[in-house]
């Protein structure tokens, strides 16, 4: 018998009606989910932006695709900086997934948005997938006079796997002194890999946007058979026994999702460390449901309280 839940959105529930979504990925679902990608055209239509294309070199010799935004026509210094990291539970996506959100702060704000196309697991594993991320960050950060954005105006933002990944790379910046975050914005992020809390078993069983099984898979994609004791709190975040000293901090999670509870615990553990964190937890959403449906009346208060 399955765990209660908190009830879906009814104009979530409704539009999620006939699709087919699964309890679990394998190999096989990986391989043809991977095959779908919206280009950063269809992002792009109708909006002034610019678009740069460039590569950097990772520590290993790995080559690291960046894409750069700006506004069309451009000239102001000083730009605030929205560095992007997509979701996919750490096994599909890439860096143009969900980029209508950085966009909305690109044409609001005037800011300039970066995108990184980390590698994916099973390709490689442990912290590699956020070593990448912060090796996009340091070169936004040494290129900013270049990109004419302000070095004190960087802010780092994901969803999902992205949210995780943006917060072990907050992590990793305080503990290597640099580069300077001004703020973190982590939508429901995949932040703990022990995929043991309240909400991680209410939504496991059953078919979902998110289930159990597939935050099983995501982990056992990247951590393949390390313990505990194993893994790095820069890509299991809520292993992070120091949440100190980190920049402002904004989460939101939906109630009927499998990470709204390591999320809530990771805002009051920032708090705790005397850090701010606004929280947001959205009744009845489901994970990543203003990136799914971002017409949707929750949605929209979502995404409107997030730029805010």
């Amino acid at each position: 018998m399955s765990m209660p839940r908190p009830e879906l959105d009814p104009e979530l529930s409704a539009r999620l009606v006939g699709m087919p979504l699964g309890t679990t990925i394998n190999p096989d679902i990986l391989a043809q989910m991977r095959q779908y990608k919206m280009p950063a055209e269809a992002y792009l239509e109708g909006r002034s932006v610019e678009r740069r294309e460039v590569e950097i070199s990772t520590a290993d010799g790995h080559i690291l695709p960046l894409s750069i935004f700006r506004p069309g026509g451009a000239t102001t210094e000083n730009a605030p900086c929205i560095y992007w990291v997509h979701g996919g539970g750490m096994v599909m996506g890439d860096r143009f997934a969900n980029l209508d959100i950085p966009l909305e702060w690109l044409e609001r704000f005037g800011a300039t948005v970066v995108t990184v196309d980390y590698r994916l697991a099973p390709e490689v594993s442990g912290a590699t997938l956020v070593e990448d991320c912060y090796a996009g960050l340091a070169w936004v950060a040494s290129h900013a006079e270049e990109l004419g954005v302000a070095l004190s105006h960087i802010i780092v933002a994901g969803a999902s796997a992205g949210g995780g990944l943006v917060a072990g790379m907050t992590l990793m910046a305080r503990d290597r002194s640099g580069p300077a975050i001004a703020a973190q914005i982590l939508i429901c992020p995949m932040l703990d890999h022990r995929n043991d809390t309240l909400s991680s078993r209410q939504y496991a069983g059953e078919p979902g946007i998110w289930t159990r099984e597939k935050n099983a898979f995501g982990w056992q994609s990247v951590l393949g058979s390390a313990d505990s004791a194993e893994v790095s709190p820069y890509i299991s975040a809520a292993l992070a026994t120091d949440l100190s000293g980190l920049p402002t901090t904004y989460i939101d999670a939906g109630t009927a999702e499998v990470f709204r509870d390591e999320d809530t615990t990771y805002a009051s553990r920032i708090w705790a460390a005397g850090g701010q964190a606004e929280l947001h937890i959205w009744a009845g959403g489901f994970h990543g449901f203003d990136a799914m449906f971002p017409d949707a009346a929750l949605s929209t208060a979502a995404r409107q309280a997030r730029t805010a």
